[in-house]
């Protein structure tokens, strides 16, 4: 793939800067956590990483059983840790894990080296963006991505291409925080929080992309705000961890004035 195709800010922060080494993720995941049953009192580095694992384990729990026989593929894999617990504890009978950054696809390949051994021929990462899926038509069971999403450029291609590589009945599966919709959201977001100024994230809205599903063919789509198991549980962990005033606190009154929230989304192809 083109490396000139990763957006400069995606380029950036996951390649040379490792966002994982930030101090507001822990153990090599890179997502804000479902803090469900977390002691909020002093959150750990141990409790971000149970946090992170639990929201993957929320997504991956929608796909239905028997979960043995599903060949599924992570979209925006990261570093692949979640696709390597997809495997682990879900026994799916595939997993790959797609990123469109390669120094995260060899980060992947190389944090989860002993997995891959273990399932040589159940478990892959590669090269791959949400515009340009790498499989054949109708050749997965399930598609989920872990609060990437909102890193896509846009989401009608995702759509379409999910649409495309899901089998008659497949399931897609995303979470990710979507904007409010309204002319102004956009520029307030960019005034609070540094990763919508500077293009990293994009402020994509729910029903946009519930609309992009619905025309590329899915059906029984359903929508599940998550924001209070995610924002208040982020924020007490940011207050330990990053400096006084850091713009990443700003997602928790973000969230409260309504101009953004966190969601699960499932569709069936």
């Amino acid at each position: 793939m083109d490396h000139n195709h990763i957006p400069p800010t995606v380029r950036r922060t996951y390649g040379t800067d490792d966002l994982s080494t930030a101090p507001s993720f822990a153990g090599g995941f890179i997502n804000f956590g479902d803090w469900q049953g977390i002691d909020l009192t002093a959150p750990t580095a141990e409790d971000r990483v149970r946090s992170q694992e639990q929201l993957y384990r929320r997504v991956l729990r929608a796909f239905e059983e028997p979960r043995e026989r599903k060949r599924l593929a992570e979209v925006g894999c990261g570093r692949g840790l979640g696709a390597a617990l997809a495997l682990r504890e879900f026994r799916f009978a595939s997993v790959t894990g797609v990123d469109i950054h390669p120094d995260q696809i060899e980060r992947a390949r190389t944090v989860n080296a002993l997995a891959l051994a273990t399932y040589p021929d159940r478990l892959a990462y590669t090269l791959g963006s949400a515009d340009e899926l790498p499989f054949p038509d109708a050749s997965l069971d399930g598609l989920y991505s872990v609060e990437a999403a909102q890193h896509f450029r846009e989401l009608t291609s995702f759509a379409r291409e999910s649409a495309r590589v899901l089998r008659p009945g497949g399931r897609l599966v995303v979470t990710t925080f979507f904007a409010a919709p309204g002319p102004e959201i956009a520029e307030r977001l960019k005034i609070l929080l540094a990763s919508f100024a500077d293009g990293l994230d994009v402020p994509h809205t729910l029903d946009d992309f519930t609309t992009d599903l619905a025309t590329s063919g899915f059906t029984s789509v359903s929508v599940t705000p998550i924001g209070p198991d995610v924002w208040p549980g982020l924020d007490r962990y940011l207050t330990d961890t990053v400096p006084t005033g850091h713009w990443t606190r700003n997602f928790l009154p973000a969230w409260r004035d309504g101009l953004l929230d966190y969601h699960l989304l499932t569709a069936t192809r």
